[in-house]
């Protein structure tokens, strides 16, 4: 999740109004919450503003807008809600690093608890007796399933784990039986969600976008079908505008969460550009603001990134209600 492409400056050129066409933009990246001192390096500025007209695209009718489909009270299947800040880390911290964190602003931590695109497979310390220690304490867990990528993935590392071109469903639906198994053996419980983590791709190309589509929808459906909540992170410019338009266009059994990465940009829930503002709504955002920053509390230093949360936790297995 450390990748120059989530940076808040939005690329230009020939293919920008076709994201236009597809809903109404924000006009401008307000904060929503305050959050943890921002990191000293300069950006490169505001995220600019846009009009919420949508501009025809030559040749082509503009897609009409569409009611929210991905919208509804997410407790209704369970979910635990968590608002505020979150940060997460390739490797799951100590539980005593959280243990001296918790005079820090975060009170949620995303962990990767598998997948075969995972940078950090080893993960010491995430085990059942973390998953309960953690817990004890306050912190509110977001797990990340890293599976296949993208067969457009812009990363030399993550194209080795490609999408199966050939069965994107039968694969997607086979990596969210594994991620539920390994939720399952961290304590985890129905009604937590699991968010697939797809690395920036070329939304514009579009047979790779045809195949990640299928495997994002077979995972999603297939972790609908056994109580888990689908959620999915990416690049706000890539993944995200990608499932924007599939939502615009009718598409089915597309994640019940986003969490998207917009760096050296304010913290915002209802501001970003790609999304309709009444699109994953409520308590279905999460935005990645800063990453591979560092920062210390209690005499801890650790390396993370930076994300404001108002979406779905871990449930336990221990406890299957909301907990304080």
């Amino acid at each position: 999740m450390r990748y120059a492409h989530h940076t808040g400056l939005l690329v230009r050129g020939p293919w920008l109004p076709l994201l236009f066409a597809f809903g109404a933009l924000a006009a401008t990246v307000t904060p929503a919450l305050a959050g943890p001192p921002r990191d000293p390096r300069p950006g490169p500025g505001p995220v600019p503003a846009f009009t919420p007209e949508r501009p025809a695209v030559p040749g082509r009718p503009a897609l009409p807008e569409r009611p929210a489909t991905t919208s509804g009270d997410l407790t209704a299947a369970g979910a635990e809600i968590y608002e505020g800040h979150a940060f997460d880390t390739c490797d799951a911290p100590s539980a005593a690093a959280l243990r001296d964190w918790l005079d820090s602003p975060y009170r949620a931590v995303g962990v990767y608890i598998g997948g075969r695109g995972r940078a950090c497979p080893d993960q010491p310390n995430l085990t059942p007796d973390w998953v309960a220690d953690v817990d004890s304490m306050g912190w509110r867990l977001l797990p990340l399933y890293v599976g296949s990528q993208a067969p457009c993935v812009r990363d030399d590392d993550k194209s080795r784990v490609p999408i199966d071109a050939a069965r994107p469903r039968q694969r997607g639906a086979a990596e969210a039986a594994d991620a539920i198994d390994a939720a399952e053996s961290l304590g985890l419980a129905p009604g937590s969600p699991i968010y697939l983590d797809m690395e920036d791709y070329d939304q514009h190309d579009g047979a790779c976008a045809d195949i990640t589509l299928a495997f994002v929808q077979a995972f999603s459906h297939h972790l609908t079908d056994r109580g888990w909540i689908p959620g999915f992170y990416s690049s706000a410019t890539s993944g995200i505008a990608h499932l924007e338009a599939a939502r615009l266009s009718g598409a089915a059994d597309l994640p019940d969460v986003l969490w998207y990465a917009r760096w050296r940009t304010a913290p915002t829930l209802v501001d970003e550009p790609v999304l309709d503002p009444g699109a994953w709504q409520p308590h279905r955002r999460i935005h990645q603001y800063e990453g591979d920053v560092t920062e210390t509390h209690g005499g801890r230093r650790m390396r993370i990134d930076r994300n404001v949360v108002h979406a779905p936790v871990a449930v336990l297995n221990s406890d299957h209600q909301v907990n304080p």
